[in-house]
C-alpha cells in the first residue's frame, strides 16, 4: 500500500496524560517508528505527574520522550480539562498534524479530541465504543463525548461496535482493531516475568492477593474506604495482600486518619509497568477498580474481582476470568472465598487481543488519510 501522501509528509500527534495512556500509545509508537517518512509527535499533558505514575513508564515502555510536556497537574475535572485544552490549542495549531490520536477515557482524551475537532483536524479515538452505562463515572462522559466527535472510532472488542451502532454512529467511522493495551502486555511479558517482582516483597508466586483502588467512588468516602481496609485485613489472614497504593488513595487515607499498615496488608508505593505485570501474573487473585487490569488479568488468566457496580469491558467477564462484584464487603469476601476454594475458572482470549492491534490501527489511519487526500 502506498503512503497516505506521495511525499511521505504525514504528521500524527498522539496525546497522553495518565498511566493507562502510555501502555496504549507505546505499541503505536513502535509501529510508526518503522515508517521513517511519517512524523509522530507525542504530547504529554502531565495529568499524571508523579514519577512512579508517569516518567518511569516512558523509560520502561521505550516510548520516545514527549515532544511537548504541558505540565497541567491536578485539579477538578473542569479545571484539568480546561487547562489541557488551552495549552493544547497552541501546540496543535503550530504542528498542524494530519491527524490527532487520543486514547482511552481520561480528561486528556476528551480535551485533545475537542481541541482537534474545533481546529478541523481529524481525530482517531483508540479504545472507542466502551460503555459502562453509568453517567456518574466521569470517564463515561469522556468516552461518549470523544466518540461523538472523533472521525475514526477504533474499538477493542465487538461490544464497542454494537454500542456505537446503537447510538446511531455511521458504520464507516467504526473499525474493530482489537485491544492495543494487550500489545504492550504481550510484548513486555517475558521481561516482566524476569523481574520476579513478587520476590522483592517477600511473596510466593501464586500465593498472594494483588489490590489496586483509586476511583473516587471507592476511596473518597471515609466509610467505604474504611470498610475496604477491614476487608483487606480479613483477606490478609488467608493470604498476604499486596497493595501498591495510588497517590489519590494514600491522600484520602491520610485525610481520614486511617491506618496505613493493616495487619497482613502490605501498602507499597506505585510500581513500574514491568514490575506490576510481574505482580499480576504471579497473583492468586486480583481486586481492582481499574479497567486496564480487568483486561490484563484476562490474558494472564488470573481471577479478577472488579470492585464496581459495572464495567465498560464486559468481554472480560463473558470470555475472561473477571467478575464484577460491586462494593459490598460481604459480597466481595464471598467471592474471594469461592476463588480460593476452587481451581482457576476457564477463560479464553477475546478476538483480536493478539498483540497486533497497533498494526491494524496504523493501517486504518493510513487508509483514512489516503481517502481524504484523494477526495473520495
Amino acid at each position: 500500500m502506498s503512503r497516505a501522501r506521495a511525499s511521505g509528509d504525514v504528521t500524527l500527534l498522539s496525546i497522553v496524560g495518565a498511566r493507562p495512556n502510555f501502555m496504549k500509545v507505546a505499541p503505536i509508537a513502535r509501529v510508526l517508528a518503522q515508517r521513517p517518512a511519517w512524523r509522530h509527535l507525542i504530547v504529554h499533558t502531565g495529568q499524571h505527574y508523579d514519577a512512579n505514575m508517569s516518567k518511569v513508564f516512558f523509560s520502561e515502555l521505550g516510548i520516545p520522550e514527549p515532544d511537548v510536556h504541558l505540565g497541567v497537574g491536578s485539579g477538578t475535572h473542569a479545571q484539568q480539562t480546561a487547562r489541557v485544552m488551552m495549552a493544547l490549542e497552541e501546540v496543535i495549531e503550530k504542528a498542524r498534524p494530519d491527524m490527532v490520536i487520543v486514547v482511552g477515557d481520561v480528561n486528556s482524551t476528551l480535551a485533545g479530541a475537542l481541541v482537534a475537532v474545533k481546529l478541523r483536524i481529524p481525530v482517531a479515538h483508540v479504545e472507542a465504543g466502551l460503555r459502562s452505562f453509568d453517567r456518574e463515572m466521569p470517564e463515561e462522559i469522556n468516552r461518549v463525548v470523544t466518540d461523538s466527535v472523533a472521525d475514526l472510532l477504533l474499538t477493542p472488542s465487538r461490544d464497542g461496535d454494537e454500542n456505537l451502532l446503537r447510538e446511531g454512529v455511521d458504520p464507516q467511522r467504526i473499525h474493530f482493531v482489537g485491544n492495543v493495551m494487550i500489545d504492550s502486555l504481550l510484548h513486555f511479558l517475558p521481561r516482566a516475568r524476569e523481574t520476579r517482582a513478587w520476590a522483592r516483597f517477600g511473596l510466593q508466586h501464586g500465593g498472594y492477593c494483588l489490590v489496586t483502588l483509586h476511583r473516587p467512588s471507592n476511596v473518597d468516602e471515609e466509610r467505604r474506604l474504611r470498610d475496604f481496609l477491614v476487608l483487606l485485613e480479613r483477606i490478609g489472614k488467608r493470604l498476604p495482600v499486596l497493595f501498591p497504593i495510588h497517590p489519590r488513595t494514600r491522600k484520602m487515607l491520610q485525610e481520614f486518619g486511617l491506618a496505613e499498615d493493616p495487619p497482613g496488608v502490605h501498602l507499597v508505593e506505585p510500581v513500574g509497568y514491568l514490575e506490576f505485570i510481574g505482580l499480576e501474573e504471579g497473583a492468586r487473585l486480583v481486586l481492582t477498580d481499574s479497567g486496564g487490569i480487568q483486561e490484563e488479568s484476562t490474558i494472564l488468566k488470573v481471577p479478577c474481582l472488579t470492585l464496581r457496580a459495572n464495567t465498560e469491558r464486559p468481554v472480560t467477564v463473558t470470555e475472561g476470568c473477571n467478575r464484577v462484584v460491586g462494593q459490598d464487603p460481604q459480597t466481595i469476601w464471598a467471592a474471594v472465598e469461592e476463588i480460593l476454594g476452587q481451581k482457576k475458572r476457564p477463560s479464553r482470549v477475546p478476538e483480536k487481543w493478539d498483540g497486533r492491534a497497533a498494526e491494524r490501527i496504523v493501517r486504518v489511519i493510513e487508509e483514512f488519510l489516503e481517502t481524504r487526500r484523494s477526495g473520495a
